[in-house]
């Protein structure tokens, strides 16, 4: 039971809310606060959510802040990682062999937040008991479990949305009930967006009996957000600011994005010219070799990153597209899709075309020679093809990226959306006719002008006194109190 302290009742101190009694302890008794603030920062574990959040782990390092990464054992012996100066630490999320992820996800997701608790408390606690105490935990959206470990032991807790703030905000609006599946309309207008066709919202939205397991999970995210300290989002301020504007009427949201690495954009985080996480090897010198010999703005680069299977059929229709457009290519198809590749087309096309297992996306889209990325849309891929000033030609597949693609073209217009058939499947002549729109048409070299406008006020953001570094100084500034 508790004690009565000054005439308040008071409940005992879990394990690792000692440690930060402790840590206090010794910082008024002694002057010593260990080598300053320590932030633990907590992506769900997928390389899409480590990503973006390793890189604000190395922003805040940069400016001076005691970092750690945690993920899971599992996804350890699965990737390769390369963490700079964040420290790696780890935690169980019941399945460190990998068997559980294979079937039921509701069940893992279950499994994750029951175990997944529990380590993270002992994690702090291990960190208290070692002289590392933690000040501060950053989770991912998706794991609202997290702050409910923060707070019971004692630290503050932020919330980062990895995805864009529209798709946040179309969540938020299905959250509080604005917004009902199925979806009673054709054309959807919600507070603070664009107005939507059903089509453009989230799959999870927009198609009723689709993953409702994911769908509760990723809504979920918002049970707990008004206990949040911070709430970050991985996007700009200028490219979402009627969305951001409106969301924060309803919680603190700092856009603190783009999480790329420094190099691409404002070149003030030393030594960041990677995401240092990836599951696949990248074939690095092979795509710079070949994209050197390529004229400027010559080259098509298609990727459909680092989940989307796309089959049989739409691989055939990208294929004969990218020969009939008589355009150079690169196309990254993961070992997984190769079977669904045209029979011998890697040989067939070789003075065209390049196709490889994975590549350096980053250093890819800032060559010289990629004139239009055929992307899924995934936020992490918008952001970088906006971020390097790419025009996109967008073939959403799942989850945001619908409502990415739409921004693509009519809010931000750097790109185009194909005509999707009645099967799902973008035919070989729309993808052709698009490409060479991109390349050729009046419109591409619109689509070019906006890109390299976005490019621009991107990177601004991210230089001193610009509106995402500004948020980032404040929360920094906030940590050391």
């Amino acid at each position: 039971m508790g004690a009565s302290i000054n005439g308040r009742f008071v409940w005992p101190l879990l394990p690792c809310r000692r440690a930060c009694r402790v840590k206090k302890m010794v910082e008024m008794e002694t002057g010593f606060n260990g080598g300053g603030t320590h932030l633990l920062v907590l992506p769900y574990p997928s390389q899409g959510h480590i990503n973006p959040m390793l890189q604000f782990a190395k922003r805040l390092f940069s400016k001076g802040v005691d970092v750690s990464l945690v993920t899971t054992v599992f996804l350890t012996k699965s990737m390769v990682a390369q963490t700079g100066p964040v420290t790696l630490e780890l935690i169980s999320d019941g399945d460190d062999d990998g068997k559980g992820r294979v079937g039921n996800i509701e069940a893992y997701l279950d499994r994750f937040k029951k175990i997944g608790s529990q380590s993270l408390r002992d994690l702090i606690e291990k960190l208290g008991n070692s002289g590392r105490p933690v000040d501060c935990l950053v989770y991912d959206s998706f794991l609202p479990w997290a702050l409910d470990v923060a707070r019971e032991c004692g630290i503050p807790g932020g919330s980062f949305f990895t995805q864009s703030c529209a798709v946040e905000t179309i969540y938020y609006h299905f959250y509080a009930g604005r917004l009902t599946v199925p979806v009673p309309f054709q054309t959807v207008s919600l507070a603070g967006l664009p107005e939507l066709q059903v089509s453009e919202l989230p799959s999870f939205l927009s198609k009723p009996d689709y993953l409702p397991a994911i769908r509760e999970f990723v809504i979920e995210q918002f049970l707990n957000i008004e206990k949040a300290d911070w709430v970050f989002c991985n996007t700009v301020q200028q490219l979402e600011s009627e969305e951001l504007n409106w969301l924060k009427t309803t919680m603190p949201v700092k856009p603190v994005g783009p999480t790329i690495p420094s190099w691409y954009v404002d070149q003030r985080v030393e030594d960041d010219q990677d995401y240092g996480v990836s599951l696949w090897k990248k074939d690095r010198a092979t795509c710079k070799e070949w994209l050197d010999t390529k004229d400027d703005g010559s080259v098509v680069y298609v990727s459909f990153g680092s989940v989307a299977s796309l089959g049989a059929a739409k691989m055939e229709e990208i294929a004969s597209a990218l020969q009939e457009s008589d355009k150079y290519f690169l196309w990254v198809v993961r070992e997984s899709e190769e079977n669904n590749l045209p029979e011998n087309f890697a040989e067939e096309t070789r003075e065209k075309g390049l196709v490889v297992r994975w590549c350096p996306q980053l250093e890819v889209l800032s060559h010289k020679a990629v004139g239009c990325f055929v992307t899924h849309c995934g936020w992490n891929s918008t952001l970088e093809g906006l971020s390097l000033g790419v025009p996109m030609l967008a073939c959403p597949q799942w989850t945001d990226q619908p409502t990415n693609a739409k921004y693509i073209e009519e809010v931000w217009q750097v790109g185009v959306r194909p005509k999707v058939d009645d099967t799902g499947i973008v035919s070989r002549e729309e993808l052709k006719n698009s490409i060479k729109e991109i390349m050729e048409g009046e419109r591409g070299w619109v689509m070019k002008k906006n890109a390299l406008k976005w490019r621009k006020l991107i990177r601004e953001s991210l230089e001193e006194g610009g509106s995402s570094d500004k948020n980032v100084e404040e929360f920094v500034a906030a940590l050391r109190g």
